[in-house]
Formats: C-alpha cells, sequence, structure tokens
C-alpha cells in the first residue's frame, strides 16, 4: 500500500519520469498512474486504520489456535490408553455432571491423546454460547466444561468476535466488512505501481528484493514494495473470504454463488422420505423414514457411529443428535487438506443410513469457498497455515506503517510548519483516454453496487476531494 506522492524534499532526487516498455501503448499506463496513484493515496490515509486494525486482531486470532492448546490442555488432552468406553458412556458421563444441560452434539475424540467433546444447550451458558463438556474417553471422567462458539473455546471465541465486529455486534461488523473491501483495491493498486515503477528504473532492481543501498523515503519505500509483493497474492485472498461472510457484500456473493448453482449441499435428515428442508440436497436419498414418535425407539448413539463408520465417515467426526422430525447427522469436521467433509443421516429407530452426501460431489463454486474460508480461519493447514496468517498481519502492520512514514517524509519543509506530503494532482481521470475511461468507470460501479461499502466509502472520497478543491481553490483566489 503505497502512499505515494509528487512533492519531495528538497534533499532528495526527483525520480526519472516513468517510460512505457517496449511494444506498450505509451498513453494508456502512463494516463492511468496518476490516477492509480490518487486512488491508493487516498485509500492508503484514510482506510489504512482500519486495514492496520484488522490485521492487528487478524495475528491474535491466528495465533489463539496454538495458544488455546496450551491454555486449555487439561481440558483437550489425556494420557493414551488402551481401551476406549463407549460412547453412550461418555455422554451420560457429561449429562451427569451438566444436568441442566440438553444434549445436541458429541464429537468423539479425533486422537488417541484428545478427549471427547459433549455439546449442550444449557441456561449456564449465554444464548449463542454452547456449554462443552470435555471427557476422557478411556474413563469417561468429566475433565472439565467451557463456554464455546462452535469449535473454538473461549480466547480463540473472543477474539474471533473481537476480529470480525470488535466486540460491537453487528454494527462492528462494518469494519472488518470496509477492511476486505478495500485491501485487494489497495493491493492491487500498489503492485501495479511497484512493478511500473521498478520497469521504468534505468537499472534492473529486482523486484523481490528491497534497494539496501537506498536512503531516506526511497529506502522505505523499496521495504513498502518488496514486502507489498510478497503479501499481494495472500492480501487479496484474504480480502475475498472476508468479504464472503460479510453483511453486505457477502448477500451478494451467496445470491450469485446460488444463481450459478455453487450453494454448499446438506444431507437430508428429515424422517418424512421428503428432501432436505430448503432442497439443498438431493439425488443420494435411500429410503425415507416415518417420524419416530416421542420416546420412541432409538438404536443409540453407538450404533449411529458404526452405521456412518460403515459408508467411510470417520473422520474427525460430529454427531447432531436427532431433533423433532429428524434423524442423526454425522459429520467429518477434518478440514485439514484433503479435506473430508463427508456426511450421512441415519434413522434413529433402525439404524439405517437414509442419506449420503460426498465433499466430493459438492460443486466446484461450494468447495473454492470452503477451502478459501479455511485458509482464511487458518485451518486449512494447519499450523503452517496459522503462523503464515500470522505473517501476513504483521506485514500488513508494516506497510500501512511504512505508507505513512512516506507520506511524512514527503511533506514540504522550507517553512519548517508541521505538515504532510500533498496527494497526486487532482484532474488526473481527464487525461485517461476515453476508450479506457468508460469502461473504468462502468467496472467500478458495477464493483461499487456489489460491493456496497466499497462504493460508499469511494462516493465520499471523491465527495471530501471536491470539498477540500474547492477550499484550496477559494484560498488561492484570496
Amino acid at each position: 500500500m503505497a502512499i505515494d506522492d509528487p512533492v519531495q524534499p528538497r534533499a532528495e532526487v526527483p525520480e526519472a519520469p516513468e517510460a512505457p516498455a517496449d511494444g506498450e501503448n505509451p498513453t494508456t499506463w502512463r494516463a492511468l498512474r496518476p490516477l492509480v496513484r490518487r486512488v491508493h493515496f487516498y485509500a492508503g490515509v484514510l482506510i489504512a486504520p482500519v486495514l492496520f486494525l484488522a490485521a492487528l486482531t487478524g495475528t491474535l486470532y491466528a495465533l489463539s489456535y496454538p495458544a488455546e492448546r496450551l491454555m486449555y490442555s487439561h481440558e483437550l488432552t489425556v494420557p493414551a490408553g488402551d481401551t476406549a468406553q463407549p460412547l453412550s458412556r461418555q455422554v451420560a458421563a457429561a449429562k451427569a455432571a451438566h444436568p441442566d444441560g440438553e444434549v445436541t452434539a458429541v464429537w468423539p475424540a479425533p486422537e488417541d491423546d484428545a478427549t471427547t467433546r459433549v455439546l449442550m444447550d444449557s441456561p449456564e451458558v449465554a444464548e449463542d454460547r454452547t456449554l462443552t463438556v470435555f471427557v476422557d474417553p478411556y474413563t469417561a471422567q468429566v475433565r472439565g466444561a467451557l463456554e464455546t462458539s462452535g469449535d473454538a473455546l473461549p480466547l480463540r471465541a473472543w477474539l474471533s468476535s473481537f476480529h470480525a465486529n470488535l466486540q460491537l455486534g453487528e454494527t462492528g461488523r462494518i469494519y472488518s466488512e470496509l477492511a476486505a473491501s478495500w485491501m485487494w483495491v489497495v493491493a492491487l493498486g500498489g503492485l501495479a505501481l511497484w512493478v511500473g515503477r521498478r520497469r521504468a528504473a534505468r537499472k534492473a532492481l529486482p523486484l523481490t528484493r528491497p534497494n539496501r543501498k537506498a536512503t531516506g523515503r526511497r529506502r522505505t519505500l523499496s521495504w513498502h514494495g518488496s514486502v507489498g509483493l510478497w503479501a499481494v497474492t495472500g492480501l487479496v485472498v484474504l480480502s475475498a473470504t472476508g468479504l464472503t461472510w460479510s453483511t453486505y457484500a457477502g448477500a451478494n456473493i451467496d445470491e450469485l454463488q446460488t444463481k450459478l448453482g455453487g450453494s454448499t449441499p446438506s444431507v437430508s435428515a428429515t424422517l418424512d422420505g421428503g428432501a432436505a428442508a430448503g432442497g439443498e440436497h438431493a439425488g443420494h436419498h435411500m429410503g425415507g423414514a416415518t417420524a419416530p414418535k416421542p420416546g420412541g425407539p432409538d438404536v443409540g448413539i453407538d450404533k449411529v457411529v458404526e452405521a456412518a463408520r460403515a459408508q467411510g465417515v470417520d473422520s474427525t467426526l460430529q454427531i447432531t443428535l436427532p431433533a423433532e422430525g429428524n434423524g442423526y447427522v454425522v459429520k467429518e469436521r477434518d478440514k485439514q487438506f484433503p479435506t473430508h467433509l463427508d456426511s450421512v443421516a441415519v434413522d434413529p429407530a433402525d439404524g439405517r443410513v437414509m442419506d449420503t452426501l460426498r465433499f466430493a460431489d459438492y460443486p466446484l463454486l461450494a468447495k473454492l469457498t470452503r477451502w478459501g474460508i479455511d485458509v482464511h480461519m487458518g485451518m486449512l493447514f494447519g499450523l503452517v497455515n496459522q503462523l503464515a496468517l500470522a505473517a501476513l498481519g504483521v506485514s500488513l502492520m508494516f506497510l500501512v506503517f511504512w505508507g505513512y512514514r512516506m507520506w511524512w517524509l514527503r511533506r514540504p519543509t522550507q517553512d519548517r510548519a508541521l505538515g504532510f506530503g500533498r496527494p497526486v494532482a487532482r484532474g488526473t481521470w481527464r487525461k485517461v483516454p476515453l476508450p479506457v475511461l468508460l469502461p473504468l468507470v462502468a467496472v467500478t460501479a458495477v464493483v461499487g453496487w456489489f460491493v456496497p461499502l466499497l462504493g460508499i466509502s469511494l462516493v465520499a472520497f471523491l465527495v471530501l476531494d471536491v470539498v477540500l478543491g474547492r477550499v484550496a481553490a477559494a484560498r488561492a483566489g484570496a
């Protein structure tokens, strides 16, 4: 995110003008570059604090994975034993320890030294949280209980909310969506400026390494550009995946994905012989079942797990207990690569598998969405993914710092007054050829509609720019 500026301290040598590459239209990029610099400048100055905050909270979230394994090691791990107790006995132990809770799901121990998680709706925790009871699978002794959100324990659940909405609820989600809306624009704009600058340099300078011989603002720019080049792909991926579950752009993405047939399917667990609610999944049904009467026959969770494993659903399981009119749902929840997310629905009356869904049968868009979100959340490649996210977050914070430093270093210093670097001169859009300008405006309008916070903030920047221009003109004429 290079915050570039044409005003230079008198101690620095002016930059050489950028020349077009061989065979390149000499008017297109040279005309576009000042406009890209101007947009980049305003985005950098006004959006950078939001990006810095998103990077900071995202880095803390990425590091919360190894932190929670240390902080909650008593609840999460046990000495590996020889024979595990039946899952039903483990659930009974959790229920006995928390009789006011209603068991909704069970996550059997995924490793030899891991505990089983029994998830409950309970008055002991907040309404939007789950009480998770941790049970030793070998002794059926309860190791503890924690308030959780999904698979996140208290530390990661808090940091996840802090990253998403600053603990401000739905209102706070505007900050994270604004960051995701602009990050790809700033990253790609900085990439174009950096590559164009190096191509125009008289000496062949490496794109990927900072120029250690440079001093002052040029040294800062060199570090900023080189680190930004390494980070740009990750920043664009984080931006795109962050938008998928944002409030406004996320709704547009969901609608588009549905129209393209890329919605995430779900296994049918209804006991009336019909399709799943909403019709999300069809074609794998293996025969219906009538809804059981209250207190009717139930083969039990142990038989259900056996039926699921017989269908190859056996990697890091999540068993959802039957609700009214539904059977058991057994899903794989291993989101690392290769992804294991197969699922089956099981009739509680006789343990018969009613429906199966393989991750291999997901539409391509659904798979890409799943992998993208899991990369964003640090799950797809485990610890490597989490450390890479932390490094990317730290890089973004440095990019913001270097951007502001360049802005400061390029301030006018003649009168020694406090001031900042000025942006690229106004009117740069007038120099863009009309055949390029019209499609650019059209694409910007479409993107601004599809990503609303980007469009609204861009209009706000333009209004601010016009107001500042009028004020400057009035002062000059005074």
